[in-house]
C-alpha cells in the first residue's frame, strides 16, 4: 500500500469480504481497520502519512509504464512535483518514442511527455473521446 487510493481499495475489499461472510461494516470502520493493519493509530493518521508519499515509481529516476494516447510505453521519471495532495506533475523520458498522430500518412514521434497525473494514475487532460492522455499502470 503506497497511496490513499490503494488504502481505500483495500478498505473496499475488506468491507466486501466481511459482507460476504455476514458481517457488514461501514466504510469508515473498514478504513480504520486498514489503518490498524498498517500500524497507524487511526484513519486520519494513516491518510496524512500517505498523502506525503508519492505512488511507487513517481519519483525522480523512478520507472513507470502505462499508455500514452493509447500506446503502451515504459519510461524513466525525469521530474515529479506534487501540485496538490495525490496529484503530481510528471515529466517522463520514454524508452521508445511514441507516435502521437493517428493518421497513416503522417507521423510525429514523441520521446518526452509532461502531464499532471492524479491518484488513480490518469492524467487530467483527455482526448476528444474522453480517454485520459496518460494512464500509468499501478
Amino acid at each position: 500500500m503506497t497511496t490513499i487510493h490503494d488504502a481505500k481499495d483495500q478498505a473496499r475489499q475488506i468491507r466486501a469480504s466481511l459482507a460476504d461472510t455476514g458481517t457488514p461494516i461501514s466504510h469508515a470502520q473498514a478504513l480504520e481497520r486498514v489503518a490498524h493493519l498498517h500500524g497507524f493509530r487511526d484513519w486520519n493518521t494513516c491518510a496524512a502519512a500517505l498523502a506525503d508519499q508519492p505512488p511507487h515509481g513517481w519519483v525522480k529516476d523512478g520507472r513507470v509504464r502505462g499508455h500514452y494516447l493509447g500506446q503502451p510505453f515504459e519510461a524513466t521519471v525525469l521530474s515529479a512535483t506534487q501540485i496538490r495532495p495525490g496529484w503530481y506533475q510528471l515529466e517522463l523520458a520514454l524508452d521508445v518514442a511514441v507516435d502521437v498522430v493517428t493518421f497513416d500518412s503522417f507521423s510525429n514521434l514523441r520521446k518526452r511527455v509532461r502531464a499532471v497525473v492524479g491518484p488513480g494514475g490518469t492524467s487530467e487532460a483527455k482526448t476528444s473521446d474522453g480517454r485520459p492522455h496518460l494512464i500509468l499502470d499501478r
